[in-house]
């Protein structure tokens, strides 16, 4: 028979590198005790807690959802509730591994003793959800129950139970045992547990797991042309900056342009304008922007909110394209786009809002009069790549920035699939002040150190 530990270690053993994992209370909140702090996992808590954390002995400002003290290892944070809520709906959690009270057949568990939390959320949008529990209660009753009407959240996708003598597999066609400790037959279990279940075809001895770390972080890329080459035609790609020079990762842009994927839909604020209005540009150099994309008929669409030069008498590459019928716009109010744009990193697929309305953005879109004003409805904003310039970095992809590259970055982060920043530094883990990180490193896939010789002007 398996004891606690063992049953957190049979849990971590389906853990993959880079998973998000999301803790539950009781058992759960156990588990970074068994994590090295190197090991490329994030756990995130009801709490806040983003990351991973000790135990302590000591009061400190930080708990974990079982009300204990805990010491924040280097690299992690502390997050607010919408926050966490925005994570979870944005999907960008892997696994969630709960304790419940009492599992159905039908597929299906109690939180009884907790409340509902962030349960409902967390089993419409977590695929894999691992459970970790006893058998019996305290009172030596069976946590397996034939039909649960009360208090239910439902399973919407698949996954683990963990005890300490079986292990189970769940869909919502029901539960299977997949794992049986040794002389233990079917038939014992089935008293146990007071209900009948099916076993797996495949179904094996039930065996203490072999504790093997899953190595370490590594985000770091020794270029921009490494990072980007899995780049495809056709891709939607999000741009980081605002107008002028400065807050753009010019670095990127230009290993994209030599990459050459064609066919790219970019999401930006501008669509190259630095580049015209000249903004702290050296006498005689020209600096570096979404134009080089452009004239390198890598672009055929735009969503933006300043597509086009402020000056008629200097038109940007991107005003040239689409007056000659070479690329596509979709021109969006800036507020409008940073809410989609946030809207697409938490799982917003629509919102309403009043802008627009009764204009050409209202264009093709549905309306709708909300308190007797008129609100159009626009659509969150995803991306298969996103390439943004940060200030400094860690080895685990928390971000800080410097001046304007903060503008959009914060809300494009996490609504690509592949996060590429191009910073100043990597300084070590634990160096950047948890209150200063404004990117988490769940939202980093990569890290590029811009060249030191390399120059934003061409």
């Amino acid at each position: 028979m398996f004891n606690t530990t063992e049953i957190i270690d049979k849990a971590l053993s389906t853990l993959t590198a880079n998973d998000v994992i999301f803790l539950g209370k009781g058992i759960p909140s156990l588990i970074p005790t068994r994590v090295l702090e190197h090991e490329p996992l994030i756990f995130v808590t009801e709490s806040g807690l983003v990351g991973k954390w000790t135990i302590s002995n000591e009061p400190t400002n930080t708990e974990d959802s079982n009300g204990n003290y805990v010491t924040l290892t280097n690299g992690s944070v502390v997050m607010g509730s919408s926050e966490i809520a925005e994570i979870i709906t944005g999907r960008h959690i892997q696994k969630y591994i709960t304790c419940p009270d009492k599992i159905g057949t039908c597929g299906s568990f109690v939180m009884k003793e907790h409340g509902l939390g962030f349960n409902e959320s967390l089993t419409r949008f977590v695929d894999d959800i691992i459970c970790v529990m006893h058998l019996l209660d305290d009172e030596g009753n069976s946590n397996f129950v034939q039909t649960l009407d009360d208090n239910r959240i439902k399973f919407t996708g698949t996954g683990t139970i963990i005890t300490e003598i079986a292990v189970f597999k769940f869909s919502p066609q029901g539960l299977k045992v997949t794992e049986l400790i040794p002389d233990l037959s079917l038939k014992d279990l089935q008293i146990k547990i007071g209900i009948e279940i099916d076993q797996d075809p495949d179904m094996i001895p039930m065996e203490i797991p072999k504790r093997c770390p899953l190595g370490v972080i590594d985000k770091i890329f020794k270029s921009g042309e490494e990072a980007l080459n899995d780049v495809p035609d056709g891709a939607v790609v999000m741009i980081d900056g605002f107008a002028g020079p400065g807050g753009m990762a010019h670095h990127l842009l230009v290993s994209l342009r030599d990459q050459g994927a064609k066919n790219l839909t970019i999401i930006s604020n501008t669509a190259g304008i630095a580049r015209v209005v000249n903004f702290g540009t050296p006498p005689g150099k020209l600096v570096i922007d979404h134009s080089i994309l452009i004239d390198n008929k890598q672009v055929k669409k735009a969503i933006a909110s300043y597509p086009v030069s402020p000056s008629s008498s200097s038109p940007s590459s991107f005003e040239l394209a689409y007056k000659a019928g070479e690329v596509e716009l979709e021109l969006v109010p800036q507020g409008t786009l940073a809410e989609r744009l946030r809207a697409g990193g938490t799982g917003v697929e629509s919102f309403y809002t009043p802008t627009g309305a009764g204009t050409l953005i209202a264009e093709g879109k549905d309306t709708k009069i909300i308190n007797g004003k008129e609100y159009i409805r626009e659509t969150g904003l995803k991306a298969d790549f996103c390439v943004i310039r940060g200030h400094q970095a860690d080895a685990l992809g928390n971000v800080t920035y410097k001046g304007t590259s903060r503008n959009f970055n914060a809300v494009m982060a996490p609504s690509a699939t592949i996060t590429v920043v191009e910073v100043d530094e990597v300084v070590p883990t634990g160096t950047l002040d948890p209150e200063s990180i404004v990117t988490s490193g769940m939202f980093v896939d990569r890290i590029v150190i811009r060249p030191k010789d390399f120059s934003p002007y061409e």
